[in-house]
């Protein structure tokens, strides 16, 4: 029988969760620095040869930031959970504040202190985010001597992909399945909410493009929405807040390695933003950010897309990027690495709270007390390899194995055994 003090404090967890999701309301990043269509045809017209002209509405954030305040006021860090809470309103006063800079230096002062930086040290781990993408990049070119044909076998239209995602989320997600919508307009090739995925109309896919897209939105970022919606005793968990966007997008790169979704050229793209958002901190404006991804791809419009994801909301002259894309390497290799750890630690147990709502992995303790408080329900919606883990089972026993493995001198041994051998083309 709960006592009146349990209750009291549930009911206090209830109130500040609530005031958080409040805040969260009108903090809607993407969509505020979202560019206008006309922005990049007229880019084209003036042949690629003028920085772009984008004006931004900023947000007022005295509503956010005052229902922080009033949270805060029930808040007291020294528990697990006040902690969790209170990480939770300073990445939503941070949000705010964010969006009421658009287009100034100081967008990026608080992007940066959001999402970090691609030369930051991670407190965690030792290597930064740039180093992270260095080591990808090396990897590549490595792979890069092998004669091998990795050329996607065909390319498929916006309106086939679409239909597939659809009749996928419909198996998956039943009658709660997204709407999947073909849009003129979009930031990316694909974006995901709860209630839809919306694939622009002029996107072209591989066959990985459009595994990465069902594993990616639909099994992992819808998937989080709506378990975070069922939260109503904690309403802050169906927030896709800055602050959980590294572990979200870690989950959302992690499930397209895990289903066999991932390939190179993917990898390269993550990496090859790390480096852009660096030259656009060192100085480069629209312009050279833009020659540097046409080099890369030698599609204009892809180029315009990757440098724009770079500038939105900073400063197109250059010094003010936007960061967020430096997330997806150091979020794979968070939530890599927290799962891993959870496996050696005996503690499978946790892995289902990462699909409860939209988290951060650092989270996991707090969930796990409200959980047993009662007040978190367990996630309805979870990506395939988490219903049926035997693969990742197994894929994490052999990384163990082989992380506990030397094999230096393995390796020199059959590179001395290759030297003279000559190339087989079979």
């Amino acid at each position: 029988m709960m006592t009146p003090a349990t209750d009291r404090e549930k009911d206090r967890i209830r109130h500040i969760t609530s005031l958080l999701y409040q805040a969260s309301r009108s903090i809607r990043v993407l969509r505020s620095i979202d560019w206008p269509p006309e922005v990049k045809a007229e880019f084209f017209t003036k042949g690629a040869k003028e920085l772009p002209r984008v004006s931004y509405q900023p947000l007022d954030p005295a509503p956010a930031i005052a229902a922080v305040r009033e949270a805060r006021r029930a808040i007291v860090p020294v528990t697990t959970i006040d902690i969790w809470l209170e990480r939770q309103a300073d990445a939503l006063e941070r949000s705010a504040r964010m969006l009421a800079a658009v287009g100034t230096n100081a967008f990026f002062e608080y992007s940066r202190q959001i999402y970090g930086e691609p030369t930051a040290p991670h407190r965690l781990y030792p290597q930064t985010s740039l180093e992270l993408a260095e080591h990808v990049r090396d990897s590549i070119e490595q792979l890069d001597r092998i004669e091998m044909d990795i050329a996607p076998p065909d390319y498929h239209e916006a309106p086939a992909v679409a239909r597939d995602i659809e009749r996928a989320v419909h198996v998956h997600f039943g009658e709660a399945a997204p709407k999947v919508e073909l849009v003129d307009k979009l930031s990316a090739n694909a974006l995901a909410t709860a209630k839809s995925i919306r694939i622009r109309r002029d996107a072209r896919f591989t066959d990985r493009d459009a595994s990465q897209l069902l594993h990616h939105e639909a099994y992992i970022h819808c998937a989080t929405s709506l378990n975070g919606q069922a939260q109503t005793d904690l309403p802050i968990l169906a927030a896709g807040h800055p602050g959980t966007t590294r572990t979200q997008e870690g989950l959302a790169v992690f499930a397209e390695i895990i289903s066999g979704s991932m390939e190179l050229d993917r990898m390269r793209r993550l990496a090859d933003r790390v480096f852009a958002i660096q030259m656009a901190i060192e100085g480069a404006d629209f312009l050279e950010v833009y020659r540097y991804f046409l080099e890369r791809t030698a599609n204009p419009d892809q180029a315009f897309e990757n440098a724009r994801r770079v500038f939105r909301g900073g400063v197109i002259s250059g010094g003010a990027p936007f960061t967020k894309d430096v997330v997806y390497i150091f979020g794979l290799l968070q939530v890599s690495i927290a799962i891993r750890s959870a496996f050696a630690a005996g503690r499978s147990d946790i892995l289902r709270l990462f699909f409860c709502g939209k988290i951060d992995a650092l989270d996991i303790p707090a969930l796990c007390e409200l959980y047993t408080m009662g007040l978190l329900r367990a996630p309805r919606y979870l990506p395939p390899w988490i219903s049926d883990p035997r693969y990742l089972l197994a894929l994490f026993t052999y990384s163990t194995f082989m992380h506990q493995v030397d094999s230096r001198r393995g390796v020199e041994v059959v590179e001395q055994l290759l030297s003279h051998a000559p190339v087989v083309k079979l």
